[in-house]
């Protein structure tokens, strides 16, 4: 089950395949599937934690920028990308089991980011999974600019991670068939967020402000170790795989997000539950390559010029002629 099949609009349907022998060979993974109410209460001290973090570096002055920046890479960004987790468990309703309590959780895990995120993720992320490596539908495919303009170039590869919240951003503009992005829950999202950031800027000042914006962008690029989670999912190795798991030490921190082909397989089982799929159904995962280092993948991918966007566009190609054969 290592070969991948393509649909003839480009789309990844190994994982489909994978899901239905998995439940033809062990039922009881069903069990699995369900809401993990405690992600709530990780979300909540997440934001505790990073409300205090910021107020404090607020209290000490714009002149503290510096301390902004380290504690962001340091801490912020490791607690931020958790609640990316969140914002991901929430948008498949894996916290709650009422939908909106869902989005009010997403919402939460939001506000940390100073910059309004969970809405918008949510309208196009359910189509990444329904059509996934399709370009016309999936945001996580680089658009044909990004791979003409980065190429093979050590210095753009770098300036493209680092730059990574921007670039995903620019990518909704070219998908089709997605919920309409600016619909009435972005709306709340945004004007939630934007209460929260004049908040903070009111009451602790322009350096409480940044340190929550560091946080948002080393937890997605910036060329932090975290920013290697966008490769390692389906940026693949060779031409029959193309969903990639991460089972390094930071899986801790990142609530399990490296279980990537584990949750595109079920995506019904909450995050603190994949790893006990794994354990249920070993064969049907230990023979794919995976990745044990994200800072690893990280230095791979800028310095290696065998590596470029193009990588993962020419995987889904060239599985496509791998599972036709």
């Amino acid at each position: 089950m290592n070969g991948i099949s393509v649909t003839a609009q480009g789309a990844d349907r190994s994982h489909v395949e994978r899901r239905r022998l998995i439940l033809e060979k062990y039922p009881q993974v069903r069990e699995l599937f369900g809401r993990d109410p405690v992600t709530f209460k990780i979300t909540a001290a997440i934001f505790v934690g990073q409300f205090l973090i910021a107020a404090w570096l607020g209290w000490l002055g714009l002149s503290y920028w510096w301390l902004s920046l380290i504690l962001a890479i340091c801490v912020g960004a490791f607690a931020n990308h958790a609640n990316f987790v969140v914002i991901h468990d929430a948008i498949h309703n894996c916290v709650f089991e009422n939908p909106l309590a869902n989005k009010w959780t997403a919402i939460l895990a939001d506000l940390p980011n100073a910059f309004p995120t969970a809405m918008g993720f949510r309208c196009y992320h359910i189509k990444h999974h329904s059509h996934l490596s399709a370009y016309d539908y999936d945001a996580d495919i680089p658009s044909h600019w990004e791979v003409e303009w980065v190429g093979n170039s050590t210095w753009r590869k770098a300036a493209w991670l680092f730059g990574f919240p921007a670039v995903q951003l620019a990518r909704l503009s070219r998908l089709k068939g997605t919920v309409p992005i600016m619909g009435k829950w972005t709306y709340i999202n945004i004007a939630v967020i934007a209460a929260f950031d004049l908040f903070m800027l009111w009451a602790f000042g322009p350096n409480a402000l940044l340190y929550l914006f560091f946080s948002f962008w080393f937890s997605v690029g910036g060329l932090h170790p975290l920013s290697a989670r966008w490769l390692q999912e389906h940026f693949a190795f060779g031409p029959d795989q193309g969903t990639f798991d991460y089972y390094g030490p930071l899986n801790r921190l990142a609530l399990n997000i490296g279980y990537h082909n584990e949750h595109h397989d079920f995506h019904e089982i909450p995050w603190s539950r994949l790893p006990a799929l794994k354990a249920m159904a070993p064969e049907f995962y230990d023979d794919l390559r995976c990745h044990r280092s994200w800072l690893a993948l990280l230095v791979t991918f800028v310095f290696d010029p065998t590596w470029s966007l193009g990588t993962r566009s020419e995987n889904v190609t060239q599985a496509a002629v791998v599972a036709a054969e």
